[in-house]
């Protein structure tokens, strides 16, 4: 038997065990959903997960049927799902309990059932080896600390951990798309606006710190991901890149598609109608979800997106035509300059 082959690179799940046990471990919350059906009499239950937990969906069927009175039916959303802002409002309005795993609430509801799933992960290891890259407390004690929903169980423990090393940790809550203090989204990173040069992200992906250092020029963000278990510095340079080649490429278009966003919490109605109402070569394309296929048919030049941030910047190489946010579009026609290219984000938009 070969012996197993101890180089392993940074990020590694190996090194950090945690390959299977967020799923064996998450709490969905079951009692919870119980007690609401019995509260309200329900006789149909939705459930809805985001894509990385879709495969969980079933399962938590089984748990919940199990349980329920008989006769009550339970319903799995197969739509697309990204976030507190992407619900399925057709299923909303055909069950009685609406349930939306993996996300704190982005607005109240008595009709909604927010289930966060909270990640089990100890946080104490990254912030040790955070070290490494914040600037020591004696040279610089101020620092912003921001999460995601996924780890905001631990963030009271993160915040303790850096004051007991002598930091001044600077958190605020942003605005309201923000359930908690210190929370950041993939579309708003309002709570990282703190009297402080460095900002220590906790969590996983390179979306949101990309994002928090987009938005915050003027900051050192420090991205400490506590199941991969690397500790890196965010940097914006392939990014920018990456969007003044989209902008360039958009300057040559001549008629454009102005994309509204038709999912609840996404919609950014008064900035597409104003484009197409100053542009009569600008057309008003609703949809749901905005895919390069779907764009494809239409043979516009290019495309301006006032729905979710992250389809430009996640997915913008994936289609054919430059896909460009409102501000890039600006630039593109020549209304503002190149070097103020900015990071999309929403606030307040619901």
């Amino acid at each position: 038997m070969s012996q197993e082959s101890t180089d392993r690179t940074e990020g590694d799940l190996r090194n950090t065990g945690m390959a299977l046990k967020h799923d064996r471990t998450w709490d969905y919350e079951i009692e919870r959903i119980l007690q609401a059906v019995s509260e309200r009499n329900a006789s149909t239950v939705g459930l809805q997960f985001p894509e990385g937990l879709k495969r969980r969906g079933p399962r938590v069927a089984d748990d919940l049927r199990a349980e329920l009175p008989d006769g009550v039916r339970v319903l799995i959303s197969g739509q697309p799902c990204y976030g507190a802002c992407d619900l399925d409002t057709e299923m909303m309005r055909r069950t009685d309990v609406f349930v939306h795993f993996g996300h704190s609430p982005m607005k109240e509801s008595e009709k909604i059932i927010y289930v966060p799933l909270f990640s089990n992960v100890e946080v104490t290891p990254i912030m040790e080896k955070s070290l490494a890259e914040l600037k020591p407390p004696e040279e610089e004690p101020a620092v912003g600390l921001v999460t995601t929903a996924q780890h905001m169980n631990k963030f009271d423990e993160m915040r303790a951990w850096l004051e007991e090393r002598g930091y001044e940790v600077h958190v605020r809550r942003g605005d309201e798309r923000l359930t908690h203090e210190g929370q950041v989204l993939g579309c708003n990173y309002a709570s990282a606006d703190v009297d402080a040069d460095q900002v220590l992200y906790v969590g996983g992906g390179k979306f949101h710190p990309l994002g928090l250092a987009m938005e915050h020029p003027d900051k050192t963000v420090i991205i400490a991901d506590p199941v991969n278990n690397v500790v890196t510095i965010a940097d914006t340079e392939q990014f920018m890149k990456q969007r003044y080649a989209t902008v360039h490429k958009a300057m040559d278009a001549e008629e454009w598609g102005v994309i509204y966003c038709t999912k609840i919490g996404q919609g950014r109605w008064e900035i597409a109608e104003e484009i197409v109402e100053n542009n009569d070569s600008a057309y008003l394309l609703t949809m749901d979800e905005v895919t390069p296929d779907r764009l494809t048919n239409f043979g516009l030049d290019a495309y301006v997106n006032t729905g979710c941030p992250r389809i430009t910047t996640d997915d913008g190489p994936q289609f054919k035509q430059p896909m460009v946010t409102p501000q890039e579009y600006r630039i593109a026609i020549g209304e503002e300059p190149l070097e103020d290219l900015a990071f999309d984000t929403f606030h307040g938009t619901w």
